[in-house]
């Protein structure tokens, strides 16, 4: 019997019904006034066919919502499918509405809405409106702000827009298994006045990780460092989608952390400007200029930059962030030549390959040749480029910037051409070329 087991066999037992939950809010002095009786929730929208909303959600999609009275409607729904981190490893992850994270909410500042949210867990959960400013009673934490939302149970959340500005939404209910699982997502809003300097194009992606050991199927909730899985939007390089642009856009790129750890963001290619986050963009004199930007865990920055023609890559730049999943406790082989016991280590370890002496740069050529690995799990370095392997993982991707791309065009445009005369190249392959100064010893 696990710790799992006795979860969620728990959970099980405790069925009710929404409007239970409601009547126990009222019981409970909670003020309701503010809140009209909700309507019968709308039908869940099909995955496959995601709404366009103003924000480019990679790899992800935009949440419909249908006017009732005057107010946004959306429905979540928090359940268990099958997610695919990448071709070669899925998992049985947790999140809303068929995916990780959830589907994108956005809304314009203002606006009433009222959420719906179903539990199809075999736990309780609830959901945190991370940095909205709204009423006490729908901030989303179990036992202090609301009942659970017990299985099969479905609540209702609404409040008015105060501000504007890039935020998300998770549980705050056994939010370390919760959060490890999947459960997240973002919410925009959109400034009721508009923007000064308008945006070409937006995009946006949440900052996670997981831990999926080999052979298994579904993440760790345990693990607090070691994680094997750096993701954009819960996918990892090269299955998550580039950030695409025509030369001259101003692009705004919204990142949210819901790891357990912090990223140092790095662009390559230009200069950009941190604009805003949960408080909304900020004022242009407060600005500031840079390449490198840490997002805090719990934490949401936009960026914006006018776009360059290129192939620019866009990651974190921890390095073990930028890998796929490798061995923590592996001893170092650098400089060890294994040649001599390969024969009989492999008597004991079919399959088994000497790599290491030299770096470790050769694996994806091993990976890309057929070398086994452990049951659904991935390579540690993948993608191939238009000079050859990328040797990247995790979090990392390609922002493509190209002067004929139709406005609102978001397909992949293929690799850049670069001019004449500007890609770096051999001059020579004697190791000793040239009379390069040294140390003075």
């Amino acid at each position: 019997m696990t710790r799992r087991d006795i979860l969620l066999g728990a959970g099980a037992g405790l069925v009710t019904t929404a409007a239970t939950g409601m009547a126990s809010a009222q019981s409970q002095g909670h003020d309701m006034s503010q809140m009209k009786e909700p309507a019968a929730p709308p039908e869940a929208p099909p995955v496959s066919r995601p709404r366009a909303g103003k924000v480019r959600t990679l790899n992800g999609w935009t949440l419909p919502y249908r006017m009732n009275g005057g107010v946004k409607e959306f429905h979540l729904v928090a359940e268990e499918f099958e997610h695919e981190f990448a071709p070669g490893s899925k998992a049985i992850c947790w999140g809303y509405n068929g995916s990780t994270p959830g589907p994108t909410i956005e809304a314009t500042e203002g606006d009433r809405i009222r959420i719906f949210v179903t539990n199809r867990l075999r736990e309780a959960t609830t959901i945190h409106w991370h940095g909205l400013i709204l009423p006490s009673g729908m901030d989303g934490v179990g036992g202090l702000n609301q009942p659970q939302i017990k299985p099969g149970e479905t609540f209702a959340y609404e409040f008015t827009l105060k501000q504007h500005g890039t935020h998300m939404y998770h549980p705050h209910a056994d939010e370390m298994v919760q959060m490890a699982m999947g459960m997240m997502g973002l919410l925009i809003i959109h400034p009721k006045r508009g923007e000064a300097v308008p945006i070409d194009r937006d995009y946006a992606f949440l900052l996670h990780n997981f831990a999926l050991h080999p052979g298994t199927r579904r993440p760790d909730p345990a693990v607090m460092q070691d994680f094997d899985l750096w993701t954009f939007n819960s996918k990892v390089f090269p299955a998550i989608e580039p950030i695409v642009a025509r030369t001259g856009e101003r692009v705004r790129i919204r990142v949210g952390n819901l790891s357990m750890w912090n990223h140092p963001i790095h662009l390559h290619g230009v200069q950009f400007h941190i604009t805003g986050g949960d408080g909304g963009r900020l004022p242009r004199s407060q600005w500031r200029t840079e390449v490198t930007e840490i997002v805090g865990v719990g934490q949401m920055r936009d960026i914006e930059f006018t776009a360059v023609p290129g192939d620019w890559a866009f990651h974190c730049h921890m390095s073990h962030h930028t890998m796929g999943p490798m061995g923590h406790d592996v001893p170092n082989t650098i400089g060890v030549d294994q040649r001599g016991v390969e024969a009989k280590i492999r008597q004991m370890l079919p399959g088994y390959m000497a790599m290491g002496k030299d770096g470790m740069g050769e694996h994806q050529d091993h990976t890309d040749g057929g070398m086994a690995a452990p049951p659904n799990t991935l390579a540690m370095m993948a993608g191939k480029g238009p000079f050859g392997n990328i040797e990247m993982g995790g979090m990392f991707t390609v922002v493509k910037v190209r002067d004929d791309l139709a406005p609102g065009d978001f397909s992949d445009p293929g690799w850049y051409r670069n001019p004449t005369g500007t890609v770096a190249q051999r001059v020579s392959d004697d190791p000793a070329f040239g009379n390069p100064p040294r140390r003075p010893r």
